[in-house]
């Protein structure tokens, strides 16, 4: 017999149900520092490297203290290249180090260290919010995504965002692909968590069939 759409979305995020911040020791909330963390988390994630090693990377920065934009601008490139590399994160680790640096000194130079300032310029639409986070280097269209993924947890207005992989990941265990249908089927608050299950189950077939038994 096979499960409703609401047993299979439970079963999700029983197995995968954690957002990639979450993962990444990012406690995600409507303040400076975690929303920066959240930025480079995305441009971590934005590099051709497997999720595993880009969390790991933004676990090891946010753990040596890399926790606000003031004290990424103010890191050695050095350093930041070596916390990279403690996480693996080897074949980008310089280009990235010097990207991370750039966009902390960006962020400082126009908003003061905090991304609600962005928010702000973007009137809380997220369209917009998207196109003004690619203004940082090394977050393009899928960068800008994964922040608004991850972020609707914080910042409701954005959501529902279901971006194209969370939707293939859906369309893989036969739940609609609509974002606002998603959104009914997720429980309360937990938006960002059953989008980046949705993103697992897409990069992952064994995770699907083990949802789906």
């Amino acid at each position: 017999m096979s499960r409703s759409q609401d047993e299979i979305v439970r079963a999700l995020l029983d197995r995968a149900g954690t957002s990639y911040a979450t993962e990444a020791g990012i406690s995600l909330a409507d303040k400076p520092a975690p929303l920066f963390q959240l930025l480079m988390l995305a441009q971590l994630l934005s590099t051709r490297i497997s999720a595993e090693i880009a969390v790991a990377a933004a676990r090891e920065l946010v753990g040596s203290g890399y926790t606000t934009a003031q004290r990424v601008a103010d890191a050695d490139w050095q350093e930041l290249v070596d916390a990279l590399g403690r996480a693996h994160y080897k074949r980008y680790d310089e280009s990235t180090a010097s990207r991370l640096g750039a966009n902390a000194s960006y962020l400082l130079d126009n908003y003061h260290g905090d991304l609600r300032g962005l928010a702000d310029e973007a009137e809380r639409d997220s369209a917009r919010l998207a196109q003004l986070l690619q203004n940082f280097q090394g977050i393009g269209p899928v960068g800008a995504d994964i922040f608004l993924r991850e972020a609707q947890g914080v910042w409701d207005w954005i959501g529902p965002h279901f971006d194209e992989r969370a939707r293939k990941g859906a369309d893989r265990l036969h739940l609609p692909t609509e974002p606002e249908e998603l959104a009914d089927l997720s429980p309360a608050g937990r938006e960002a968590d059953l989008a980046a299950a949705l993103v697992r189950v897409s990069l992952d077939d064994t995770l699907a069939d083990q949802v789906l038994s």
